[in-house]
């Protein structure tokens, strides 16, 4: 009973987290290796999924009615996000991932590096491209994040996010709003897909949703309150605990 008290809250932080930068995973996969080290990891990985995704699904719909979305672009970039995340994972069912997971941590680092040094990065809303330019960029930035998604994903919604910002000069809310329908999309073809194997824990699963539901809708209140600053700020935090963790799961 206290394992499923200990990982529904873990969920909720999650929740949160996930809602305003990315990055929930950190917060609720370790919680579920912890508390129950004899299930297959897909399954804990699949029963993960399962719960982030309404997460993510209730912070975008609550983005949508209060943040003006680019639907024309971003309707093809979660699109190519699915289609990404679910050539991700068929490719992970033949490759292993452990140079990526060695190279992640360096990458995260540079990402932290650019933001601190940039400090006006994600501040202002200043779309660089029209529209039929914005859309073929956020479709490619959708099919490759969507890709890592599938085969690793560790940081895609703080990847998503930083592309969003640097790329098309969208501010940070603007991008932590697009990210989450674009997430949604690839963590939709996770879940489908690992369902489809039987590796979904649904009487886990389902409390776990509920409580992502509740702290993803706390996040999305917040950010939308607080604006860009404050989405900034917990990017950094996230990004740097991320960093932090793979490096140890990598090379320690």
């Amino acid at each position: 009973m206290m394992d499923i008290v200990l990982v529904c809250l873990m969920s909720a932080l999650a929740g949160f987290v996930d809602a305003v930068v990315g990055g929930g995973g950190l917060v609720l996969v370790p919680a579920l290796f912890a508390s129950y080290p004899a299930v297959h990891p897909a399954t804990l990985l699949g029963t993960n999924k399962s719960a982030s995704v309404w997460g993510t699904l209730f912070a975008a719909w609550q983005y949508n009615r209060r943040v003006q979305l680019a639907w024309g672009a971003l309707l093809l970039a979660s699109l190519t996000a699915f289609c990404g995340s679910w050539g991700g994972a068929y490719v992970l069912t033949l490759l292993s991932p452990q140079y990526l997971r060695m190279a992640l941590p360096g990458l995260l680092l540079a990402l932290l590096a650019y933001t601190l040094w940039n400090k006006q990065l994600g501040h202002t809303h200043a779309p660089r491209y029209a529209a039929r330019r914005q859309a073929v960029y956020m479709a490619l930035i959708g099919g490759v994040i969507g890709f890592y998604d599938g085969f690793f994903g560790p940081g895609t919604g703080s990847f998503l996010v930083f592309l969003l910002v640097r790329v098309l000069g969208f501010d940070f809310l603007q991008a932590s709003a697009h990210s989450k329908v674009m997430n949604l999309c690839s963590n939709l073809a996770a879940v489908i897909l690992l369902a489809s194997q039987g590796h979904v824990w649904w009487q886990v699963g389902i409390p776990l949703a509920l409580a992502n539901v509740a702290g993803s809708l706390l996040g999305t209140r917040m950010a939308m309150r607080h604006g860009s600053g404050f989405v900034r700020y917990l990017f950094m935090l996230v990004v740097t605990a991320l960093a932090l963790k793979t490096a140890r799961d990598a090379w320690f």
